[in-house]
């Protein structure tokens, strides 16, 4: 069990990089590798890897280093991976397509259960399997299906008509696709996500290399 302690979103952020690394490694057949062999795959130092992983209990050994399956399993359950999630998207435009239509998530344990809009040509049709609905029924459906994720990809306007409403219903985590960052009540887990800044991000490196 890990202790009861505060650890940095810092910290906690680099985990699923660990996690996509490890899980490469397993694909390797590689059963074993030390903090300065996964430094080097990385690039952090293998100082900062052992002071992530100590967090968490530390999971090596001194002249072994890391059993390679063993941490990915450990990183997996800390990351929840091993449980499954239910989820609905709020929002069937461009940004709500793509989530629906990404593989990915089923396979890390999240399952999209529907999607729901507010256009009358949207309501009915489905992606990817998953149908539309129109957000008349949104109370409805969550009294009768559990819901841990509110995916939000409704217009900037909306978000926290949105967000009040879904957490007005019980969904105690928010992904939030929109402009504005959340900020909810006390036991709402949101994590607000901005695609922009990235790409600004890699404006600015590309501006760097240039000059």
């Amino acid at each position: 069990m890990i202790e009861e302690k505060k650890i940095s979103m810092a910290v906690i952020r680099r985990l699923p990089r660990y996690f996509r690394y490890l899980s490469d490694l397993i694909k390797l057949d590689i059963k074993r590798i030390s903090s300065k062999e996964l430094s080097e795959r990385m690039q952090i130092t293998a100082s900062q890897i052992r002071q992530d992983l100590n967090c968490f209990g530390g999971f090596g050994q001194q002249g072994y280093g890391y059993n390679v399956e063993y941490l990915y399993e450990e990183i997996s359950k800390i990351l929840g991976t091993d449980k499954r999630f239910s989820c609905i998207i709020l929002g069937a435009g461009n940004m709500g397509n793509a989530l629906a239509n990404y593989e990915n998530f089923k396979k890390r344990g999240y399952d999209i259960l529907a999607i729901f809009d507010v256009s009358e040509d949207k309501i009915g049709k489905k992606i990817n399997g998953i149908e539309v609905y129109s957000t008349d029924k949104l109370a409805e459906f969550v009294a009768n299906n559990k819901v841990d994720i509110a995916i939000l990809t409704v217009p900037n306007k909306k978000i926290i008509e949105a967000a009040t409403e879904v957490t007005s219903l019980g969904i105690k985590g928010i992904w939030n696709f929109t402009p504005s960052d959340l900020s909810l009540g006390e036991g709402i887990v949101v994590e607000n996500v901005h695609l922009s800044d990235s790409l600004m991000v890699l404006g600015y490196r590309l501006r760097e290399k240039g000059e």
